[in-house]
């Protein structure tokens, strides 16, 4: 599983997310995670059809394929949550 997570300097809520993402990150050291910024990252945030309601995550199968998407703010233990019943996809 792999989640690509999208934001931007001028999004409240990714500021709020930035910390938290970093704390999962680090409690779950094999969780691949890849940050694009919305103004810069123009590929990628065409590919996955990215609009201004930021932050997004993306969450991607073993495979590359989508299968969730969330958007706003998400608490630690619901992110946390949602890791471990998807980390074998």
């Amino acid at each position: 599983m792999k989640v690509l997570k999208f934001g931007a300097v001028w999004c409240p809520g990714c500021l709020v997310m930035k910390p938290r993402w970093k704390e999962i990150e680090e409690e779950n050291p094999w969780l691949e995670t890849q940050y694009y910024d919305f103004d810069n990252d123009k590929e990628a945030v065409n590919l996955y059809n990215i609009d201004k309601v930021l932050p997004i995550f993306v969450f991607l199968d073993k495979d590359g394929k989508e299968f969730l998407r969330l958007n706003g703010e998400i608490k630690k233990d619901k992110l946390i949550e949602i890791i471990n019943e998807n980390k074998n996809k």
